[in-house]
């Protein structure tokens, strides 16, 4: 049973504010949402930062990898400039400032693992030693990485894990078993009956990404489709579905 709020808003505050920053959780919260989608990195001196790309450009300017720069290199650039001089000085901040944040404000966290490649093993393990501490209830660990869910699997054994696939593959019962996740993010144009089905005879719990259109994101409820993350948190609103009267 999806036991998680069932519209999750992308990066913190999907289109409404600068990705994985906490100007985006004050989005997320500000807009209803009880539960949201960040993405976890590690720098270079093992720090743990909220980051998607790991290279510079595209939401912080300049050049180079994040598994170049410490924490202190990275929380003097300016995450939120890029997205609107309104939130121009919005700084990178810390995984343990935004779950503080998200504890005290009762967001489920749905944590993706997201390594610098080749920092798998290192990114995970620094994961999942902080997450052991939290709420088993207060966190999700996700990844499309099976290196990652290995160790949070062996380091974080009680924090429910969800594997993150572009589409599901036909051995997607074999791997969540060696995985022991019960859980599986799958891109929601990559779905289908038949795929619900299956996963769901299987007692596997499925949340769909990114889901921007209602339309889309009824459909896909209406399959039996657990959840969906979205980045148009005023179109689909953290009570869409109940609103709806769907399961």
């Amino acid at each position: 049973m999806w036991t998680y709020p069932r519209v999750l808003a992308h990066r913190g505050g999907g289109v409404h504010a600068p990705e994985n920053t906490m100007a985006a959780l004050r989005t997320g919260v500000a807009m209803g949402f009880r539960g949201v989608e960040f993405d976890v990195m590690a720098t270079r001196d093992d720090g743990l930062i909220l980051m998607h790309d790991d290279f510079l450009g595209r939401t912080i300017s300049g050049e180079g990898s994040i598994g170049d720069l410490n924490v202190a290199d990275l929380q003097a650039m300016d995450a939120g400039a890029w997205f609107s001089p309104d939130y121009q000085g919005e700084p990178v901040p810390l995984f343990a400032e935004a779950a503080d944040y998200c504890i005290s404000s009762g967001l489920l966290m749905n944590v993706e693992i997201k390594p610098v490649p080749g920092q798998e093993l290192r990114t995970a393990e620094l994961v999942a030693k902080f997450c052991v501490e939290l709420s088993p209830s207060s966190v999700l660990l996700s990844s499309f990485s099976l290196e990652a869910l290995r160790v949070a699997k062996q380091l974080a054994p009680d924090i429910p894990r969800a594997w993150l696939v572009e589409s599901v593959p036909d051995d997607w019962q074999q791997t969540l078993a060696i995985l022991g996740a019960t859980r599986l993010h799958a891109h929601a144009d990559s779905v289908n009956h038949a795929i619900i089905s299956a996963l769901k005879a299987e007692g596997i719990q499925l949340l769909c990404y990114t889901v921007n259109d209602p339309m889309q994101a009824l459909a896909l409820f209406d399959m039996g489709v657990d959840a969906i993350c979205t980045d148009r948190l005023d179109l689909i609103g953290p009570d869409f579905f109940d609103q709806r009267g769907n399961h």
